[in-house]
């Protein structure tokens, strides 16, 4: 296998003790820890000694099962990261914000504060939700009981087109509120008594079909200007909040002509933002000293579980080596690189970071060396300027 024409981008999804459900009942599991700063604070570390680009940070509003042999509770995502920001260095941070019942200022002043406690290494997932049971949590809206999974219902389609709708315009606000403070607004000159220049602080005077916002935001603008935002996409109207209103989207082809074709209608979809979007495909991933192993140590948490693991995402079960194959493969269907959800940590993310990054090193497919500080820089993307640097005063 030669090596890609490019170096590819790795990214890690961590969810408690792995993606996998028995996870947590693996001989190295710490489910005694999962609600400690320590225990993600020595995770990200170790993604960060594998120079990965970024961590993805699980969360949600309902509890992850229903069953009681099964890790249920989480911390904060966003929380998570601002506790690990001052204690990393280049990795990325990459909290899930459910969107659907969130508000937009709120987001944009603590991903602009996240962004500022790592000195530029901030992102979001946005994420969103048609369960009922999580917006009776809020008892603002109420969402019909249908089977999402069903996406051929027009009643499924009809509520996915409307949240993703209301998701386009949470991003629109979001990043107008970081762009409403201009780089140069903080004066804090304190012989003249001048802290801020109140004419480089903009309304955005956003007036939508979902969120009617005047801003301007109460924090500066953040380190890298736009903090990185993605989103998970399975279809066409995720794949054009994608195409229009990401950096990064997650994508969970089958193989590399299915990913080839979800590239091609991401980028047919239209770009509303000036740096190309970055696609990566999701994988869960169980790693071992050779295939039988793999299979084996997959076999048994699925004894544990009582069913056969599924997932959204591709299943890989096999050697670091074997995944370097893939991984290669894929990224010439047009693919930037990868988000891995480890099944099992922490045997799968030092897996990945002490043996397949090593094995894409010596093919010349992944850095040898953080070439960046901030997120964007790693993903090669431009600091933007603000939207509002060229308007005159409110």
């Amino acid at each position: 296998m030669t090596a890609a024409t490019s170096p590819l981008h790795l990214a890690v999804a961590l969810d408690g003790a792995g993606w996998h459900p028995a996870a947590w009942r693996e001989p190295r599991a710490r489910p005694d820890e999962l609600l400690t700063a320590r225990y993600w604070t020595q995770l990200i570390a170790e993604a960060e000694r594998g120079l990965l680009d970024f961590v993805t940070i699980e969360d949600g509003f309902s509890l992850q099962s229903a069953r009681t042999d099964r890790v249920v509770g989480r911390l904060d995502a966003v929380l998570i990261a601002a506790r690990v920001a001052p204690l990393t260095r280049h990795i990325g941070l990459v909290p899930t914000v459910v969107v659907t019942h969130t508000e937009p200022f709120h987001i944009s002043k603590a991903i602009a504060t996240l962004d500022y406690a790592s000195n530029g290494r901030a992102g979001v997932r946005v994420r969103v939700s048609a369960r009922p049971e999580e917006a009776a949590l809020f008892g603002r809206r109420d969402f019909p009981r249908v089977n999402l999974t069903d996406r051929g219902d027009p009643a499924v389609r009809q509520l996915t087109a409307g949240l993703f709708d209301e998701a386009a315009d949470f991003v629109e606000v979001v990043r107008r509120l970081w762009d409403s403070w201009e780089d140069d607004a903080e004066i804090r000159d304190a012989a003249t008594g001048r802290f801020v220049d109140r004419e480089k602080l903009h309304y955005i005077d956003f007036d939508g079909d979902y969120f009617s916002v005047k801003g301007p935001s109460i924090t500066p603008r953040p380190r890298q200007g736009q903090p990185i935002v993605s989103a998970l996409g399975h279809g066409t109207v995720p794949y054009e909040l994608i195409a229009k209103a990401a950096d990064v989207g997650y994508v969970t082809p089958r193989d590399a002509d299915h990913a080839k074709q979800i590239v091609a209608e991401i980028h047919a979809a239209g770009r509303q933002l000036a740096d190309p979007v970055h696609i990566f495909a999701d994988l869960v991933v169980f790693l071992g000293p050779s295939e039988a192993a793999a299979a084996d140590r997959k076999a048994r948490l699925d004894e544990l579980a009582g069913r056969a693991y599924t997932s959204d995402a591709t299943i890989f079960t096999g050697t670091p080596a074997r995944l370097a194959d893939l991984l290669i493969e894929w990224q010439r269907s047009g693919l930037s690189g990868f988000r891995l959800r480890p099944g099992a940590i922490p045997d799968d993310v030092e897996a990945i970071t002490r043996e397949l990054v090593p094995e894409l090193q010596r093919r010349g497919s992944f850095r040898t060396t953080y070439e960046a500080d901030s997120l964007r820089g790693l993903l090669g993307l431009n600091r933007p300027a603000s939207r509002y640097a060229s308007v005159g005063s409110n």
